[in-house]
């Protein structure tokens, strides 16, 4: 199966009418009740979970399908038109910036099936996706994406859109696709670099940690944990390193579709006293490469992780990362009491 920028054109002028003339939920469901009508019985059974199923809110991944397994449908089940749907759905959800990443994240698990000689673990059709609730403009329901390396969990209430808790994360982090060098996890890389090399001697002190961290420490299945923010706090910044820092945020923040993500930034840019960076691992990088280090952003609503894999070999090349707001992942605050 191949995503291009032909085929996201089309996803988005033909699997959507009127795309453009409505609102960001609207987009959403209307693209979600199209992949729907797409369905036979079965899949949509398959796809279709309650909104209150715990069981299966929490059941995304880093590793492989096979050896953590998904609900909901895989691309490689459906017919070219379904899968043409289903990708609508996630481009609906998210911004153009995050539509891209996605697809990018998902071309580095093909190139790594062709380089692990076809192990049929990997692959860009080994991606699922799955509903809990039914698409409403008004009442809470939720989409799942992801696969090897992604989980996409968008839970939206009305017009209120929330991303969290989602992880991204690339193997290869750097390949070559149509002659061109791709690197689905740049921003996030250079950005944070960037940020540390701004900081003085006595800033970097603070946020260089004294210690290694391997991997996330709020990963997968680590719903509710809390961790002591560390690091260097923003109050302790410049105008400009706050600014710095709210960027890197945004490679997470602003991957969600345009007007849910505003809110994200806003909301974020205003606790910029409060957040934290936090730095563990080498503190130099290889042009046109990704960092080998692990940094952290923690903030009053948010947590960020980027968290390079150090099993042999080359760490940079791996890489996991985690989005969360601990007060509000899987938009709580929209449906508890």
């Amino acid at each position: 199966m191949r995503i291009d920028h032909t085929v996201r054109l089309l996803v988005l002028l033909s699997a959507v009418p009127s795309v453009w003339a409505q609102s960001s939920t609207a987009k959403i469901v209307t693209a979600a009740n199209t992949f729907l009508s797409a369905l036979d019985a079965g899949q949509r059974q398959a796809v279709q979970y309650a909104f209150d199923d715990e069981r299966q809110r929490v059941k995304w991944s880093n590793f492989p399908t096979g050896m953590t397994p998904r609900g909901g449908i895989n691309l490689k089940s459906m017919t070219a038109a379904q899968r043409t749907a289903a990708m609508a759905v996630v481009a609906a959800a998210l911004s153009p910036k995050g539509y891209e990443k996605v697809l990018q994240i998902m071309e580095a698990d093909e190139t790594l099936k062709g380089n692990e000689r076809g192990n049929p673990m990997f692959g860009k059709d080994l991606y699922y996706i799955s509903f809990l609730g039914a698409p409403s403009l008004k009442d809470p329901w939720m989409i799942q994406f992801g696969g090897h390396h992604l989980a996409v969990n968008i839970t939206i209430a009305g017009e209120q859109g929330v991303l969290t808790p989602t992880l991204t994360g690339a193997q290869p982090s750097l390949f070559t696709s149509n002659g061109k060098t791709v690197r689905p996890l740049a921003g996030e890389s250079d950005k944070a670099m960037a940020l540390l090399h701004a900081l003085d001697e006595e800033q970097k002190k603070k946020a260089i940690l004294g210690f290694r961290l391997a991997d996330l420490v709020l990963g997968p299945g680590k719903d509710g944990r809390t961790i002591q923010p560390e690091g260097l706090k923003g109050v302790e910044m410049t105008d400009k390193q706050r600014a710095m820092m709210l960027d890197v945020m945004s490679e997470w923040a602003g991957i969600v579709h345009e007007k849910a993500a505003a809110a994200r930034m806003a909301e974020l840019k205003a606790e910029l006293n409060d957040t934290w960076f936090a730095w563990s691992g080498p503190v130099t990088v290889e042009p046109g490469k990704n960092i080998a280090a692990y940094y952290r952003i923690q903030g009053p609503h948010v947590v960020i992780e980027y968290a390079p894999q150090r099993m042999g070999g080359d760490a940079s090349l791996h890489v996991h990362t985690m989005y969360r707001d601990p007060t509000n992942d899987y938009g709580k605050k929209f449906w508890t009491k």
